[in-house]
């Protein structure tokens, strides 16, 4: 690029980018990593993007979620069948960015039994946007260190990326939203202490195991307006500008 600071990688997939990437991480080195994009080709003066062939293989009682979540990905339909054992086979021709992010979908649909392949079939007209992740997310406004009584509060606003004691800092995300909105909040905010003591009313708190997701499904997750950090001890994922100012002001100028 440009900048002598960013490169760009061309990979085949969130898969072979993941290996680069980890290959990196254990030389020592530091990173952050945007949204993959597909590369676009110019056809006889048309926009075209790349589209793979997919096929999926599946239990007959899931096939009909995963047939709306390919057509929502702009899939069309190739061929269905289902044989004696209950297990459907589907084709599907869809745009290569459609599937980014999707697999990790896919197996928490149909519970960990669905296959999913896929390869390159050809050049075509660029189909349209296509919807990305339909939840925000959690999103540090303060540096510090993440506490028990924070988290435990934040476990109704949606599933945590962190547990008690890690290092955040500002911009950083720290969980998947409930809803479509992103949502600052304040995971290192420590309970107020007083001189008054009940029987039974500090108790232990509870957690939920945080979602950890490893490289390749990180990469697939972020938006357009999110990075992945990379560092030989961690695997971060923050917002690209990391003050809520400088956030709306990158908005405004969109």
């Amino acid at each position: 690029t440009d900048n002598e600071h960013k490169m760009t990688v061309a990979g085949r997939g969130e898969l072979h980018l993941s290996v680069l990437f980890e290959a990196l991480r254990r030389e020592g080195y530091e990173f952050c990593v945007s949204k993959p994009q597909v590369i676009v080709k110019e056809i006889d003066g048309a926009k075209c993007e790349p589209i793979d062939r997919v096929r999926v293989e599946v239990p007959e009682d899931y096939s009909g979620n995963v047939i709306e979540q390919l057509s929502s990905r702009k899939g069309e339909m190739q061929s269905l069948n289902t044989n004696e054992q209950g297990i459907t086979s589907i084709e599907f021709l869809i745009p290569t960015r459609g599937l980014m992010g999707y697999r990790g979908e896919f197996l928490t649909t149909t519970r960990g039994l669905g296959i999913l392949t896929s390869v390159f079939e050809i050049y075509a007209p660029w189909k349209g946007e296509i919807p990305s992740r339909k939840r925000g997310v959690l999103i540090s406004m303060c540096p510090g260190k993440t506490n028990g009584y924070a988290c435990f509060n934040l476990e109704d606003r949606g599933e945590l990326f962190t547990k008690p004691g890690e290092d955040v800092y500002e911009g950083m995300i720290v969980g998947e939203h409930n809803r479509e909105n992103d949502l600052l909040v304040n995971i290192t905010k420590a309970k107020q202490l007083t001189n008054v003591r009940a029987s039974g009313s500090d108790e232990n708190i509870q957690l939920s195991p945080p979602k950890v997701l490893n490289l390749e499904q990180a990469i697939g997750y972020i938006n357009n307006d999110e990075w992945l950090e990379i560092t030989p001890g961690a695997i971060r994922l923050r917002k690209t500008h990391l003050t809520e100012n400088d956030r709306n002001r990158a908005k405004r100028n969109l």
